[in-house]
């Protein structure tokens, strides 16, 4: 009986190889079938998890101000139970929104498989029905996969692979850092809070209810930490809506948290673009605003201009001027300076040097300029997509263009 059973939940044994293009392209066929349903039960749990995110959101929301009107009313031991219900409300809005996002990039892998397996049965389809799948590997039906080896490292120079390889580390020694000092650290502080909290409730509930407000503060503050964490690494909104969307979030929050209200512009009809252009437009107007905000401007602007042909980005930083030095009126001195005595007419020249001087000062002072650093590195990401980049007005402006044919969108 054990050994039927074994055989029973056994692992089906795997398919033969495809003995020609048409068994092949069939089976591709039926993979595409197959990740479109997987996609669409995907959707499915999507659209659950956000409606359960949105209802547990609106739970929360209404807990916290309960917890606000019983604060006003100095009931210590309901407003404990209250707390309690709204740090667990607030826990469980996180996970939905964290499952949320698991979902979503779930999603996006599928479909990019998918689309793979389309490609390469669409090739397929256009050669012979009867060719032995041998024949066609020799022929060079896998020269895309070749292709991709070579990009992916399998035959790049060695001091090519070398540097892609650096860039990786560096990246996830990035990325390990900003977890560690971010929210990992705001995690640690938040199990000691809660432990804190966990003693008080039973000794002293009235010290407890101010504990768990803070700890309640601290969880939502590890909460926008990670999802700006989140956006720094990979903005899922880029993925899911575009450049424009990204732009103006990035604009906002970035903006929000320098203190400077960044302007941001959008004329002409966007549109989806390549993942590359896309992610490469976005990557160097984000290091700008932070380049720009980093230098404590008084206006900083975003503008992006889309035409059927191309996508045209600005951004422009600029510092109010500091009061400076006027020279004096011209009239204020006779043309020829026959009237004044020497040493009157060197003291109104010196002055008028003063205040050129001065009005030179204030005008350099006004510029900001982007740091040569963060120039270098927008005009490498600029020359991988193909993109024209120039720096503009002493450093103040950056101006981006990239051509981008409605009809070649990706």
């Amino acid at each position: 009986m054990t050994d039927a059973t074994t055989e029973t939940n056994a692992a089906p044994p795997p398919a033969p190889p495809p003995a020609d293009l048409a068994e092949l392209g069939a089976r591709l066929v039926e993979d595409v079938a197959r990740l479109d349903s997987e996609l669409g039960e995907v959707d499915l749990l999507i659209a659950q998890a956000k409606t359960e995110a949105a209802r547990h959101e609106t739970r929360r929301i209404a807990a916290a101000d309960n917890v606000a009107a019983l604060a006003r009313e100095g009931d210590p031991v309901k407003s404990l139970e209250a707390s309690t219900q709204l740090i667990n409300l607030t826990k469980r809005a996180a996970l939905m929104e964290s499952q949320v996002d698991v979902l979503e990039g779930k999603r996006r892998a599928l479909a990019r498989h998918r689309e793979t397996i389309a490609a390469y049965a669409e090739v397929i389809g256009t050669m012979d029905p009867a060719t032995p799948v041998a024949a066609a590997l020799v022929q060079g039906v896998t020269k895309p996969a070749a292709k991709r080896a070579a990009v992916d490292g399998e035959l790049m120079p060695p001091a090519v692979s070398k540097l892609v390889l650096s860039a990786q580390e560096d990246l996830r020694r990035e990325i390990a850092r900003a977890m560690h000092d971010g929210p990992a650290q705001s995690l640690t502080n938040i199990v000691l809070q809660a432990q804190i909290v966990e003693r008080l409730v039973t000794k002293d509930p009235a010290m407890a209810q101010s504990e768990v407000r803070q700890l309640v503060a601290m969880v939502q503050q590890t909460l926008d930490a990670t999802k700006t964490f989140i956006f720094d690494v990979r903005p899922m909104v880029l993925d899911d809506l575009g450049l424009v969307p990204t732009l103006r979030r990035a604009a906002r929050e970035r903006g929000q948290r320098a203190g400077v209200v960044v302007e941001f512009e959008s004329l002409g009809q966007d549109r989806r673009l390549s993942m590359d252009l896309e992610s490469g437009l976005f990557r160097m107007l984000d290091e700008a605003l932070v380049a720009y905000l980093d230098r404590s401007p008084d206006q900083l602007s975003l503008r992006v201009d889309w035409t059927p042909e191309r996508v045209e980005a600005r951004v422009i930083a600029a510092r109010n001027p500091r009061a400076g030095g006027a020279e004096p009126a011209a009239d204020a001195v006779p043309a020829d300076g026959k009237d004044l005595p020497p040493a009157l007419a060197a003291m109104m020249e010196d002055r008028r040097a003063d205040a050129r001087d001065a009005a030179e000062a204030a005008r350099k002072e006004a510029i900001v300029a982007m740091p040569p650093t963060i120039w270098r590195e927008i005009q490498n990401r600029a020359a991988t997509i193909g993109v024209g980049v120039e720096l503009l007005a002493e450093g103040a402006e950056l101006h981006l263009v990239a051509e981008a044919p409605a009809d070649a969108e990706g």
